[in-house]
């Protein structure tokens, strides 16, 4: 076959330059390593949370795409001067806030390997390694977590790497929707009943919106602080029990291994034994706590999974691989198969039809998917299961000194036990003057966190529990050191002294 060059000048007109050329991919793959580099050199001089307008970018950039080529030079100076002030840092040192995005070399390197392989390893055939590399890194990390074997491939169950826990949960539910649909009948869809307690991520609901279940058949289980938050298994048998007499079929269970809001742990054994009774699917939700429960400490957190249908994690939380990472185990693979499953003519092959291989495309929503067992791979090899562990655990240490401070102050109080790297704290009624109602307390705490996050010193998130407003600090940045904390408690502080000052003199005001 002929070269580019020996072409008629106008089909080689319409070849871009440059699109892929080995040494010019060198050259500039070089400097963007050296760009993201020196931007995690300087991370920790940024405002952490982007201090920019709505429709700032409209305003700066052009209102067309250009019409000629331009350098990469060009385009990463643009990256510095308009895309970083528009960017929240979520690899800050000072980045206490939701759950952490943490990143490492080897994830950023395996992900850099599997966008330049660029494959879609929708099934066995369209990249072997992918799939297989997947059914390894999957049993391997499985194995860690010490789950029961019924999860792993080597047990006749299995993993995936799925983008989201929102993906997870919506193959999972669709998967026992179509179970109980095929026991009861297609035309008791609107009976089938999903439960949940008031601190499940609202990703179930997304799903079950997504799933078809009729909304008034979601059940939302109340839970409160003198249970730290959990779910209750009485209460969600309470709640079977009666749609069963109202002729309801409960088909769906959600339990939590830290919440998002507190990171609370649902009783998982007592609430698999209620499932069991009445023949709910279960899956458990551990997106953010999961990893911690490689550390034999916490994995007792887990006790009672043995008896779920799926458990599922998110490996770019916590666990040094970057975004997207999310693996989702489940005891029974032919029950997503059913559920999932397409083959049309042009997606036949021998090796499927062997039923030898995993064709992945049958165990998630979409059918194109990356290669994101490499950048799992690369973390596992890389720094080893004790590294792992002593990673979470730094974390978790921090999180404990951060508790400390906490206590040693008067004017706040940790408002939930902390159970991984996370705490819930605000300040309390007692450190402001007089009598204040609920609602002035949540009033100064929602001012504090405004004003911690509008400095750019650090960025924390909050939450409400049972009706109290709550900052949360969450610890798990792969930067972020003791001094970090140390100092963001500090910037905490410093607003609080200022805020509650503001508040004595307005109420001193007001009643001369």
């Amino acid at each position: 076959m002929g070269s580019i060059d020996n072409l008629p000048r106008q089909f080689a007109s319409q070849f871009p330059q440059n699109t892929l050329e080995p040494e010019e991919f060198r050259r500039q793959g070089h400097m963007m390593i050296d760009f993201l580099a020196d931007y995690y050199r300087k991370i920790k001089n940024y405002p952490v949370r982007s201090q920019v307008s709505p429709g700032y970018l409209r305003e700066i950039l052009p209102e067309s795409a250009p019409c000629n080529p331009e350098s990469l030079e060009t385009i990463l100076q643009d990256v510095q001067t308009k895309i970083i002030p528009g960017i929240t840092h979520w690899q800050s040192p000072n980045f206490f806030a939701y759950f952490p995005s943490s990143g490492s070399t080897a994830g950023f390197l395996g992900e850099m390997l599997s966008t330049g392989f660029n494959v879609v390893g929708f099934n066995w055939m369209a990249s072997p390694a992918a799939t297989e590399l997947e059914n390894v890194v999957t049993d391997w990390f499985g194995k860690m977590l010490q789950l029961p074997k019924s999860f792993l491939f080597s047990g006749g169950g299995g993993g995936v790497l799925q983008g989201t826990t929102c993906e997870a949960i919506l193959c999972t539910l669709v998967a026992a929707r179509d179970k109980n649909l095929r026991q009861h009948g297609m035309d008791n869809i609107g009976k089938l009943v999903v439960y949940c307690s008031d601190q499940t991520h609202s990703a179930l609901q997304k799903a079950a919106k997504i799933a078809g279940m009729d909304p008034k058949n979601f059940r939302t289980i109340e839970t409160s602080k003198s249970s730290n938050f959990q779910l209750c298994p009485k209460r969600l048998e309470s709640a079977i029990l009666y749609d069963v007499q109202n002729g309801l079929i409960p088909m769906y269970l959600c339990a939590t291994v830290g919440t998002t809001s507190s990171t609370a742990v649902d009783p998982l054994a007592s609430l698999t034994e209620v499932a069991k009774r009445y023949e709910l699917w279960v899956h458990v939700d551990a997106a953010f706590a999961g990893s911690a429960c490689i550390c034999p400490e916490f994995r007792q957190y887990l006790d009672g999974v043995e008896n779920a249908d799926s458990f599922s994690l998110n490996a770019h939380k916590w666990f040094l691989t970057t975004l997207d990472c999310c693996c989702l185990w489940v005891k029974n693979p032919s029950a997503l198969i059913k559920s999932l499953s397409t083959y049309p003519e042009y997606l036949r092959n021998n090796a499927t039809e062997t039923n030898k291989v995993v064709d992945y495309k049958d165990w998630q929503i979409m059918l194109s998917r990356r290669f994101r067992a490499l950048k799992l791979w690369f973390v596992l090899r890389s720094y080893g299961v004790g590294q792992l562990r002593e990673f979470i655990r730094g974390h978790v240490g921090m999180a404990k000194y951060f508790e400390g401070l906490v206590a040693m102050d008067n004017r706040f109080e940790v408002v939930v036990p902390r159970h991984f790297s996370m705490v819930c704290f605000r300040i309390q009624p007692s450190a402001m003057i007089g009598k204040n109602d609920e609602k002035e307390v949540n009033e100064i705490n929602r001012k504090l966190l405004e004003s911690v996050n509008e400095s750019g010193r650090i960025y924390v998130s909050h939450t409400v529990l049972g009706g109290v407003y709550v900052i949360r600090f969450a610890i798990g940045g792969t930067l972020t050191d003791i001094n970090h904390v140390s100092a963001a408690w500090k910037v905490v502080q410093d607003y609080a002294g200022s805020l509650l000052v503001d508040a004595f003199v307005s109420k001193k005001n007001v009643n001369k």
